[in-house]
């Protein structure tokens, strides 16, 4: 951005300099032109002047000064370029003939016509046979001009984009999570310093959010994980008592369930408090290895087996050994729990839900209505969920502080929920 301003505003300086020179060279030889044709047409102006008084006093005309001047009293008396010229422009005063002659005329008897008073002035021309030279001395100094401008404008450039070069260097090495140093240290108090103060009062109120936001995060999860342990326990204590009725060992897998399903939620939010904020331009993601996703489907199919056994729906692990995806294993598991969790609780009855490694990307498909098209967006949830429309929302969040991200597709009265890795 910084070397793009630094071009722009040497653009611009040249630009300005040579318009300036070219104006200038226009000028100058408009000037020269000028002078040298009121000086030939001031000096024929009196010859005329003096012919009219001879003619007036003496009935004719006096002799002319030299061979250069003569008393034309028709067109065929005329130089014949002179003729030719008149003929075609009975007005015309000047006329550039051939090898280098330049002639004038001005009529003595009326506006135009004979007789003519004819000079050939080219001995006397200064300015046409330099005429070659002035262009090579306005050119020299047209480009001597645009060198010293872009000079000056470099050095104009630099003091005014150094600021910004240190601005946007300190800038990207600010980090929310992290107490931030005042940018604006040693900066210039102008217009660069005023940008450079408010980003830092900016990044300290981010930095307090964030904080806050982390600090309430790990806390209300640490406070839910031990009635959340107790509860899961207690369960299975009465799913593995003889005693317990068939219609309440039912309703204990639902609750299980729902329990396993909190823990995770919770684990969740442990994880969005310890997440790294997204990385910079130039900042590398630190490689992670490819955590099979076959034993982590089948963790949880073991874990919510009783849960399972009441759904109405069937499971296909279309995994194979080697298939992998490069995100931290508790990440990994937690969308896997997440979206099978979605999957059988919003699933239509009689179908089946199908997790597969498709071109690169995590894929959990099942049967079930169109969901709404923004339902990664917290609080978005089809008509029939009874939840608060936060699962995916937060799973989004999750993946993409590491790189993934999720996609919603729904097809043939399919809907499928993909995690896709960045390369």
């Amino acid at each position: 951005m910084t070397l793009g301003l630094h071009r722009r505003w040497m653009a611009a300086v040249g630009v300005f300099a040579l318009g300036t020179a070219l104006l200038f060279s226009l000028f100058a030889m408009f000037f020269v032109y000028a002078v040298e044709d009121r000086f030939l047409d001031r000096q024929l102006a009196q010859e005329a002047e003096r012919q009219r008084t001879h003619w007036r006093l003496h009935g004719r005309y006096a002799p002319v000064p030299d061979a250069h001047w003569l008393i034309a009293t028709g067109p065929g008396e005329l130089p014949p370029e002179v003729a030719a010229t008149l003929a075609a422009e009975p007005g015309r005063s000047e006329v550039a003939g051939a090898a280098g002659r330049h002639y004038h005329l001005r009529p003595l008897q009326g506006e135009a016509g004979p007789p003519w008073l004819v000079a050939e002035l080219s001995d006397q021309l200064i300015v046409r046979p330099i005429r070659g030279e002035l262009f090579g001395w306005l050119a020299a100094l047209g480009l001597a001009t645009l060198a010293l401008a872009l000079a000056l404008g470099g050095w104009l450039a630099r003091r005014v984009t150094a600021p910004l070069e240190q601005l946007a260097r300190r800038v990207a090495q600010a980090e929310p999570s992290q107490r931030p140093e005042p940018v604006a240290r040693g900066l210039p108090d102008d217009e660069v310093g005023a940008v450079a103060r408010a980003f830092d009062a900016l990044l300290a109120r981010t930095h307090a959010l964030v904080a806050r936001e982390q600090a309430f995060t790990r806390d209300a999860s640490h406070e839910l994980r031990t009635p959340l342990a107790v509860l899961r326990l207690q369960i299975e204590r009465l799913q593995a008592d003889p005693g317990t009725p068939p219609a309440t060992r039912q309703a204990l897998a639902g609750m299980h369930a729902a329990t396993a399903l909190m823990e995770q939620t919770v684990q969740t939010l442990l994880l969005l408090a310890r997440e790294v904020p997204a990385r910079g331009p130039g900042r590398p993601a630190a490689p992670v290895p490819p955590v099979p996703l076959l034993p982590l489907a089948e963790q949880w199919v073991v874990a919510h087996a009783a849960w399972l056994d009441q759904q109405r729906l069937g499971l296909a692990l279309e995994l194979s050994r080697q298939d992998a995806l490069p995100l931290p294993e508790p990440v990994l598991q937690l969308a896997l729990a997440s979206l099978l969790g979605n999957a059988f609780a919003h699933g239509t009855p009689g179908g089946v839900v199908r997790v597969a490694l498709r071109q690169g990307a995590l894929r959990v498909s099942n049967p079930s209505p169109a969901p709404p098209a923004d339902a990664t967006e917290p609080g978005r949830k089809g008509d029939e969920s009874r939840g608060l429309g936060l699962g995916l929302a937060i799973l989004q969040r999750l993946l993409a502080a590491h790189g993934a991200r999720l996609e919603l597709a729904h097809a043939d009265g399919v809907t499928g929920v993909s995690v896709h890795v960045a390369a």
